[in-house]
């Protein structure tokens, strides 16, 4: 527990030491700010209408603070009146730049969305030649992610999440075991049936994710409370880097392991007919699934809650939803790929397990950390991009000095 307590004080301090100081927003966008609270019908008719706002604009980024439940939020109105010489003295309050409205109806309406046209036109307008908002997704086409900085950031949860030790020691098993039949063609068929299902079943739950918090996105709580149940995952997983296998675990049961293995054995040995060796890999990837989802189950809490607070459209989500899924299954194709074409199996070792949960315990915590304080760090691809980069710097650091100590520590005798 010494090394432990040690090695987490070295992270501490490189988080806090860690220039983590993000850019503001591009000058292109708009900020409106708004205190409102639970409850009020007028508030929940602006939050309506700055949705849609978003849509018709967007380079508008909407800030909200609920001020009856968030003690922050109410002083935070207080102080942010008392400095324009005001009083905070009704919701909804909203303010853009210098201009300041208390209530809502049409009218309020009207000026809000004359005063976001005229603050843009007034703005060079960037081209979407430059192609950092769009994504060009097949059969759709181009479509408008809402932000440079997501495309960064999905690219790197994506990656991340699907370096995951549950899923590539099943399937490096799997392969392991297959191989000794020394057939390519079953190879190929049993291991892609599993890729195909697996990540399919992933992808659902993955949609799922964003399919609640887009419906549930107007209630700061709801996305406040998923950052903190992320925020638990990655320290479980950076956890299992000092202890692994001790306590509170995100990996597969020991206890598991005995059935999975007879099941692979029979998928990948006994079978001697290709169509029931196929169906008992479904079976197998569909309860493999089941397992491994507390391995993963962090990181598609953070992108859901990511294009909530962002306000992403559903053709934006399905651009960086097939980003995701794209980067998520790489590692697996290229383990498949190696024992498909090279007739090679993978073995993960534990050593190897451990460093992967580090990584992501790592980025997770930072990304979610970043989502309860300073949400409006990840509206930059600057400010993701030193999010991610502090996560990383500092899961090598870790890394360099438990193997410093490990090498120093005298040999038990």
């Amino acid at each position: 527990m010494t090394r432990l307590r040690f090695v987490l004080a070295v992270v501490a301090a490189a988080l806090l030491a860690a220039p983590v100081a993000v850019p503001a927003a591009a000058d292109e966008a708009v900020t409106v700010e708004v205190f409102w609270a639970e409850g009020c019908p007028y508030c929940a008719a602006e939050l309506e209408f700055l949705a849609g706002l978003t849509e018709r604009y967007p380079e508008v980024e909407v800030v909200d603070h609920e001020v009856s439940r968030y003690p922050a939020d109410a002083a935070l109105f207080e102080e942010t009146m008392a400095s324009r010489g005001m009083e905070a003295v009704a919701i909804p309050t909203t303010l853009i730049g210098e201009h300041v409205w208390v209530g809502f109806d049409a009218s309020v309406a009207e000026e809000i969305e004359a005063v976001v046209a005229d603050s843009l036109a007034a703005v060079e307008p960037v081209t979407p030649a430059g192609g950092e908002e769009l994504v060009d997704l097949p059969v759709i086409g181009p479509v408008d992610v809402g932000s440079a900085s997501l495309v960064v950031a999905t690219l790197v949860i994506g990656l991340v999440d699907g370096v995951n030790p549950c899923s590539l020691w099943v399937l490096s098993v799997l392969l392991a075991l297959v191989l000794r039949s020394g057939s390519r063609k079953r190879v190929l068929a049993i291991g892609g049936t599993f890729l195909a299902i697996t990540a399919a079943l992933y992808a659902l739950y993955l949609a799922g994710m964003y399919g609640v918090l887009s419906l549930l996105a107007h209630q700061r709580w709801v996305r406040m409370a998923m950052a903190l149940v992320a925020l638990a995952f990655g320290l479980v997983n950076l956890k299992d880097f000092f202890a692994f296998r001790r306590g509170v675990s995100l990996t597969i049961p020991e206890d598991r392991k005995p059935n999975l293995y007879r099941r692979m054995r029979r998928v990948a040995v006994e079978h001697e007919s290709l169509l029931p060796a196929l169906g008992g890999t479904a079976a197998l990837a569909v309860g493999v699934s089941i397992l491994e989802t507390p391995c993963t189950a962090g990181y598609p809490l953070l992108w859901a809650d990511l294009l909530a607070y962002h306000g992403v459209g559903l053709g934006g989500a399905a651009a960086l939803f097939a980003l995701y899924m794209a980067v998520f299954v790489l590692d697996e194709l290229a383990v498949f790929a190696a024992a498909t074409f090279a007739m090679r199996a993978f073995k993960l070792e534990e050593k190897a397990g451990r460093t992967l949960k580090l990584i992501a315990g790592l980025v997770m915590v930072a990304l979610a950390g970043t989502l309860v304080l300073a949400p409006e760090a990840m509206s930059t691809v600057a400010g993701a991009a030193a999010v991610f980069g502090v996560a990383v710097a500092a899961a090598a650091l870790v890394f360099v000095v438990d193997r410093l100590r490990s090498r120093h520590q005298p040999s038990a005798r």
